[in-house]
């Protein structure tokens, strides 16, 4: 085999337009599995009776499967879902409406939901929980002693793990070509089946999710540094 400089460049630049593809679904899956983790975590920790044994099995269940598991189950059982739902109200609307994307949204933001929800559990019992107590004892509800106090500091101490997560959901975006989403794989794939040169092509990917994941982690370290910082005021 030869190796393609030239094709190298020509496949890189022809993969540019796949990047907000690939950026999309993994920050509206970890935006969305953050938010769902959340209360997944705070029904663990607070042991709300069932919802916290629901919540534990769908961990356990997400976690011990593999991610294109979830995307297939979602991507075949949902559209039939779909159908038989509007089938039954009389609607028009069938699943061939529903764009790849959003399945492939879906699956990767359940993935994302059981993963994050460990993060942010870890992060929220790594607060002293002394600091809930002295917040009630001035009158705080709750709600307002997470949010104020008990959040900000589980943040600070989720966000390496946080950071590994979103690089994480970043790579398994890839498998959303398998259901014809065009991300970056995908789209080195149709690059390179017009001469067979597969490895210019991947070749160009890996350097573009390499910049992706360096970029992602320059950023958390600076956020970080600022936490850091703000620490090191008192605050925390």
């Amino acid at each position: 085999m030869k190796l393609d400089p030239a094709f190298i460049w020509t496949a890189f630049v022809k993969l540019l337009p796949a990047i907000p593809i690939t950026l999309y679904l993994t920050v509206i899956s970890v935006l969305a599995g953050l938010l769902f983790g959340t209360g997944i975590a705070l029904l663990r920790i607070y042991r709300v009776p069932v919802l916290s044994q629901i919540a534990s099995g769908y961990v356990t269940f997400i976690r011990g499967t593999p991610m294109l598991v979830h995307l297939y189950l979602v991507y075949f059982g949902l559209p039939a879902i779909i159908d038989v739902v509007s089938e039954s109200f009389g609607w028009s609307f069938r699943s061939v409406s529903v764009p790849y994307f959003v399945f492939a949204v879906i699956a990767f933001t359940i993935t994302a939901s059981a993963y994050m929800s460990e993060v942010v559990r870890s992060g929220l019992l790594a607060v002293n929980r002394g600091q809930l107590e002295a917040a009630h004892s001035i009158g705080m509800t709750t709600p307002q002693a997470l949010r104020r106090i008990v959040f900000p500091q589980a943040f600070a101490a989720s966000l390496p793990n946080l950071t590994n997560s979103l690089i994480g959901m970043l790579h398994g975006s890839t498998l959303a070509f398998t259901v014809s989403v065009v991300e970056i794989m995908a789209k080195a794939q149709i690059v390179a089946s017009t001469n067979w040169k597969f490895f210019e092509a991947y070749l160009a990917a890996a350097l573009i999710f390499w910049g992706l994941t360096v970029l992602i982690e320059r950023i958390a370290a600076r956020v970080e540094r600022r936490i850091n910082v703000y620490n090191r005021g008192g605050v925390a």
